[in-house]
């Protein structure tokens, strides 16, 4: 497995090449150079995996861990050290896969999307950038190698999201998604030190005896690592970065919402999952409850938008919201007795990530064809987008939970792990998965049958365009992705990943998941009656019926608002206002006396320095006269 540093190797020296000669060359070079140094990833990243797999289990029945590269970067202690290394196990080995077809195919679709744009070789310089740390996230070998290159993904997207730098709400997006995950990251990193000081390791499988002696430090620790992994994955209340991170280019947003940088904090509880299950299982549950309640609000929100980006961000938020659902529910390191959400998590942040980065491309070309992202301005265009269109509704049918495509098999997981956890649980993320398949063809109808296409508001008449097909180089990775969601669900996930490492065969529940596609369809078909016509009468009713609820959900139910009234009104003016009234009237005060007493002691002895031997000596002898009786009395 040698090989497998070029993974990383090659998007950074993408990187560098595009960051330093880039605007010498021209687009077309600028835009292959960084989506072949990404085809070959790929290639290596599938070599990878099939010589991971492949490779056969151990005499325990586990899938070894292996550890081509690894050294020791900054030494603290004999056992507490920072390394650098590369680390492969089946997430991790998983992850490679993810990321690397992703962002080819984002690499690829962007040759279409941002052809003519200033900044092309900025931006594909940034994209090996972001590439590059996911990927380096995913393979580290210890928690601070996590870190360092998490802290690496989050300038990745403020470099992205502000791409539109021009743009005074690409600028705020991009500013807001930096400072709420730093805040977030500050738990991230107070957790990996509190976890290094009493697990004596930043390695992700610490010496049992050590641990036992730590009590209560290492749940403490676990949970504020929880919170970096909350900012991350945009959980309540952390989430408001991510809606606001659309004003970034589209091809951008399927990478955010697809790859690493939103499932960094299922990662991270996955990749710790040993430990929250040992000596943290009642803050594992807690995960949970913040997931639940994270995906129910964010599909409520999302039942209400105008903007599709808005729409799919929101539902990535739910989505994510399931995954984190999953892990939480988890009672045991067994599959068979409360492990099974970890696999289905797994599972289902792997078709995810295909069924949405297909939704997202598909925004964009839709955005590229009527230049807008309000679904007022859109409406029949099954007609002008035929090949947008039928890969789109194969990732709302995905993302619904309709048989045979892959979100129904990882999401049908998930539910049977929460209904083992608790039918409480089982019934609210059932009625969750509901909502997404409401909203869901909510926007699928809106985009391509509510009524006939007649061009924007501002373009009626003869001056309204006609929408038309994406160029090949965008449709390509839609038939790809679309490909993939079809035939994912039938992997044998659970015989590559699962709790414990052993193969795990998967088997459905049928009851559970009859009922899931039976209230999937209620959904569709309720989506349907109220949104595939020319008019909307049911909704305009309903709207009107509870305009402060339709309204609420319109503006995320305040949440920005919140957030702005406690970072002014209470952050800035208690807190800030005192620091900065101390820091300007007590500490630069005593600072300005400190010089200015210097100089006026320097004014008042200056004329010692008179040049005078006299006047020296008489001082010399005063001194010695002042010391002679010190020291006799």
């Amino acid at each position: 497995m040698e090989h497998t540093i070029l993974i990383l190797i090659l998007p950074f020296l993408s990187f560098l090449i595009l960051g330093l000669a880039g605007m010498r060359m021209k687009n077309g070079l600028a835009g292959t150079i960084g989506t072949v140094s990404l085809a070959g990833v790929t290639l290596l990243s599938y070599l990878t995996a099939f010589n991971y797999f492949a490779g056969g289990r151990t005499a325990e029945g586990v899938y070894p861990t292996l550890t081509p590269y690894n050294f020791e970067w900054l030494p603290f202690t004999t056992n507490l050290h920072i390394d650098m290394g590369i680390m492969l196990d089946p997430i991790s080995v998983m992850m490679l896969v993810v990321i690397s077809t992703v962002s080819l195919m984002v690499h690829i679709y962007s040759f279409g999307y941002m052809k003519g744009e200033k900044g092309f070789q900025r931006y594909y310089a940034f994209l090996s950038l972001f590439t590059m740390s996911m990927l380096g996230l995913v393979v580290a070998t210890n928690i601070f190698q996590m870190y360092v290159f998490w802290e690496l993904v989050g300038v990745s997207s403020y470099l992205l999201i502000g791409f539109y730098y021009t743009k005074k709400e690409a600028i705020a997006a991009s500013k807001k998604a930096f400072i709420v995950t730093r805040f977030a990251d500050l738990g991230f990193l107070i957790g990996i030190l509190i976890y290094g000081y009493y697990a004596e390791t930043f390695s992700f499988t610490p010496q049992l005896q050590v641990l036992a002696v730590a009590g209560s430090m290492i749940p403490l620790a676990l949970g504020l690592m929880f919170i970096g992994g909350a900012g991350k994955s945009a959980m309540f209340p952390l989430h408001i970065w991510l809606p606001d991170a659309m004003e970034g280019p589209t091809p951008v947003s399927a990478l955010i919402h697809a790859a690493t940088m939103v499932v960094a904090g299922v990662y991270l509880v996955a990749r710790m999952f040993p430990l929250f299950i040992g000596y943290a299982p009642e803050v594992l549950h807690w995960i949970a409850y913040i997931g639940a309640f994270t995906a129910f609000y964010a599909a409520s929100v999302a039942c209400a938008q105008s903007d599709i980006k808005r729409v799919l961000a929101f539902s990535t938020i739910s989505q994510i919201g399931f995954m984190i659902v999953a892990l939480g529910v988890c009672t045991s390191m067994n599959p068979h007795e409360g492990g099974l959400g970890y696999m289905a998590s797994m599972f289902h942040l792997f078709t995810h990530a295909m069924f949405k980065a297909l939704l997202f491309l598909g925004a964009g070309c839709i955005i590229h064809a009527v230049h807008s992202n309000e679904m007022s301005a859109m409406g029949g265009l099954h007609k002008f987008m035929p090949v947008t269109h039928w890969t789109f509704l194969i990732a709302c049918l995905a993302i619904s939970g309709i048989w045979p495509f892959s979100g129904f098999f990882s999401k049908d997981e998930i539910l049977t792990a929460c209904f083992q956890f608790s039918p409480v649980m089982g019934w609210i993320m059932t009625g969750i998965a509901a909502m997404t398949a409401f909203y869901m063809f909510r926007l699928y109808y809106c985009i391509f049958w509510n009524g006939e296409w007649k061009g924007h508001s501002h373009e009626s008449g003869p001056d309204a365009h006609t929408p038309h097909e994406a160029p090949r180089t965008m449709t390509f990775p839609l038939m790809f992705l679309a490909a993939i969601t079809c035939i994912a669900g039938f992997i044998p996930f659970g015989n590559l990943i699962s709790s414990n490492g052993e193969a795990y065969t998967i088997h459905l529940d049928i009851q559970i998941a009859a009922t899931s596609i039976i209230i999937a369809i209620a959904s569709i078909t309720l989506a349907t009656w109220m949104y595939a016509g020319k008019r909307q009468p049911v909704a305009n009713y309903l709207a009107r019926t509870f305009p402060r609820l339709h309204t609420a959900a319109y503006h995320r139910f305040y949440m920005d608002e919140i957030w702005l009234f406690v970072t002014k009104k209470i952050i800035f003016r208690c807190i800030s206002t005192p620091i900065a009234w101390w820091d300007r009237h007590v500490i630069d005060q005593f600072f300005n006396f400190t010089a200015w007493s210097t100089h006026a002691t320097a004014d008042e002895i200056r004329d010692m320095q008179s040049g005078n031997v006299q006047q020296y000596s008489i001082w010399f002898l005063a001194g010695a006269l002042i010391l002679t009786l010190i020291l006799l009395i």
